[in-house]
């Protein structure tokens, strides 16, 4: 019988609920798994004693990152972990998007401003300020040129708290068409869900937000399939993923762009799509045995 941690977090005021997680530990029981749902900072947990411990819902990660790192180093060599720990490293730092780029892969256009460097705000577009480590939209804030001033505020408080900050252009086709949000499970397209803008003008950086207005599943088109398997074959040993998510937006061309890449902790909405489920617990099974 497999032993797995499915790994969440503690809940607390700006921790989200994993509606998924009952679900998988549920179903994981009944393929005849010994599962059961972990906070990855229990320190009484024993990593070495579960066949694979799956990350699924650490949403506190972005404000203690290095802690979280440090935890996955620890958990990777007393277990399996999915995804790697070497991958969660790289994924849970946005200037990840800057290496997508360099690999030819169609991203939304991003600058960075580490603690100590100062921006130059856009003088003629709407953009987006936001953390490099970051989830579910938390210190992310919509900006027109006129509100230069409180960006800054933004900005200063951000790098007070020792945060690197990413500025991009506000993609206004999300009005519009929303951000498409593709998951692969197991090496396969899992699923692919679609939500409405989440960053409302005027909306203090600090307030918190609903993360996946409007969900509503989705079919991709091949266009948005060919971008998200080129956004996953450059990720360094992809080959090593148990789960993905591809956020996509369409830039001005029309075409699809990567928004972000989701290989920490991605919600699974499996609420809104029960039916995979069943594969969803196959590919963890199946990761199980292989370690």
């Amino acid at each position: 019988m497999p032993r797995i941690a499915l790994v969440t977090c503690r809940p607390g005021p700006e921790v989200s609920v994993d509606r998924d997680l009952p679900v998988l530990v549920r179903a994981l029981r009944e393929a005849g798994a010994e599962a059961d749902a972990v906070y990855w900072d229990d320190e009484s947990v024993d990593w070495g004693g579960h066949d694979l411990a799956v990350i699924r819902s650490t949403w506190d990660y972005s404000w203690r990152a290095a802690e979280f790192l440090a935890w996955a180093e620890r958990c990777a060599k007393a277990t399996r972990l999915a995804n790697p720990a070497h991958v969660v490293r790289w994924n849970a730092d946005k200037r990840y998007l800057g290496d997508l780029a360099e690999a030819g892969v169609p991203v939304v256009p991003t600058r960075y401003f580490a603690p100590g460097e100062t921006p130059d705000l856009p003088p003629d577009h709407e953009y987006v300020v936001k953390p490099t480590s970051g989830a579910g939209a938390r210190f992310a804030a919509r900006y027109a040129p006129d509100e230069h001033d409180t960006a800054v505020r933004q900005l200063a408080r951000m790098h007070a708290e020792g945060f690197t900050a990413m500025l991009q252009p506000y993609v206004k086709s999300i009005d519009v068409s929303g951000e498409r949000a593709l998951q692969f499970y197991g090496g396969r397209l899992l699923h692919a869900s679609r939500k409405g803008a989440v960053l409302s003008p005027g909306t203090p950086y600090d307030e918190r937000k609903v993360a996946h207005p409007g969900l509503e599943p989705w079919t991709p088109t091949p266009a948005e399939l060919a971008v998200a398997e080129r956004a996953l074959a450059a990720v360094p040993e992809a080959g090593e993923l148990l789960y993905a998510r591809v956020d996509l937006v369409d830039g001005e061309d029309g075409q699809p762009r990567v928004m972000e890449l989701e290989l920490v902790e991605p919600n699974l909405f499996l609420s809104l799509h029960t039916a995979s489920v069943p594969r969803v617990v196959e590919a963890i099974l199946g990761a199980a045995a292989s370690g």
